[in-house]
């Protein structure tokens, strides 16, 4: 059996930078939408930012021009060569590309868009759509695919452009609800990647190994609490605009928070973690950073104290959002990429990220073991 080394690493947030407060002139506020929607838009606002906890969000469209600056593949092709430059890897050595991220109806699939406006030889592609814990499963994949010598070097790549979707020009204003326009305040646009070797079993050499992934689904029981109304198969797009199905919603708050915990009061992000932890094996006195990937502070903070339960210590819970807002899949890589570069490892020292994804209460994570003397961020 192999190993999988993690030997790269990349954030590409897109360049229009928004302070949170401006969110809503920044966007463009609802001209027709319903009176009390227009004014919710509006008190909402500050009782967002102090939920969220974010002071800055990232976004492709250009609120001057109403366009969009970026894509989710130029944003793509940013991160895969940030990546590569820091694995110190030329792109023709990658043998397998896994693209991860939100839901997608172009042809022909990210994947393959990448691999070619990249201009990537022949090679293995994989699109994976799971929203946010598509990046986890696209590890986990990768994890597999190295451990069992079927590909040497895999590029793993994950974008969000979502600021389309939240402009006034995107909604039928006049049947907008508050669940319709939820997210507006929640995620933001960039990209991050991952460049995963084989190392044969006897490595020891100094660096960060992909030790365990995992990946659930709790959804069986519980409604979807995000999502659009579009049907299994191709519909009339005017038809589908005039209803609104095109909407991507998340239930409101007090809902939401009903909806995510499970029946002794714990939310369902504890439980999956629980299972994660002893599934694997896990010594959390082994944690030296705990990524919560979570876009809410006052549901990471009540995961902290939850963590706190099982010895898990505030002290080490990391998240990168404050300074950039969530930008949904890829922010398992970003929040890795960030923890990397600002904190100091030691021999043994093991990193955990995990997530819970609400459109159907789907759960994933992933652990990295450092090897080597002291790194220093």
């Amino acid at each position: 059996m192999k190993q999988a080394k993690l030997i790269g690493t990349s954030t590409a947030l897109a360049k229009n930078t928004v302070p949170f407060d401006e969110i809503n002139d920044y966007l463009g506020l609802f001209d027709r939408a319903p009176e009390k929607i227009k004014k919710w838009t509006e008190r909402i606002q500050p009782v967002m930012k102090e939920m969220l906890g974010v002071e800055y969000t990232h976004y492709a469209f250009n609120s001057e021009t109403r366009t969009m600056d970026e894509d989710n593949l130029s944003l793509s092709v940013k991160a895969a060569k940030l990546a590569l430059a820091d694995a110190g890897m030329d792109l023709s050595e990658i043998d397998c590309l896994i693209y991860a991220g939100g839901y997608s109806h172009q042809m022909p699939p990210m994947s393959a868009r990448l691999q070619g406006e990249l201009g990537m030889g022949r090679c293995a592609e994989y699109q994976i759509h799971a929203n946010c814990t598509s990046v986890y499963k696209a590890v986990k994949l990768a994890h597999s695919f190295l451990l069992l010598g079927e590909y040497k070097n895999i590029l793993v790549v994950s974008s969000n452009v979502i600021s389309s979707c939240f402009v006034p020009e995107y909604y039928n204003q006049e049947i907008l609800t508050k669940e319709d326009i939820f997210l507006r305040w929640y995620l933001c646009d960039g990209a991050g990647a991952f460049v995963l070797t084989a190392a044969d079993e006897e490595d020891e050499s100094e660096g960060f190994y992909l030790e365990h992934t995992y990946v659930e689904s709790g959804g069986v029981s519980k409604p979807s609490a995000m999502g659009n109304r579009y049907q299994y198969y191709l519909t009339n797009p005017k038809e589908e605009y005039e209803r609104g199905a095109h909407h991507i919603k998340q239930l409101y708050i007090n809902v939401l928070n009903e909806y995510a915990m499970e029946e002794d009061g714990q939310t369902i992000f504890f439980h999956a973690l629980k299972r994660m932890l002893a599934q694997k094996e896990i010594n959390v006195k082994e944690l030296a950073a705990f990524v919560v990937n979570m876009p809410s502070k006052s549901v990471r903070n009540l995961i902290s104290e939850e963590c706190a339960s099982i010895g898990i210590s505030q002290d080490i819970i990391f998240n990168s959002l404050e300074k950039s807002g969530y930008v949904g899949p890829p922010a398992g890589l970003i929040s890795i990429d960030k923890v990397l570069r600002e904190k100091t490892f030691k021999d043994g020292d093991l990193i955990l990220s995990f997530v819970m994804e609400v459109s159907k209460f789907m759960q994933a994570g992933f652990s990295l073991r450092y090897r080597g003397g002291e790194k220093r961020a």
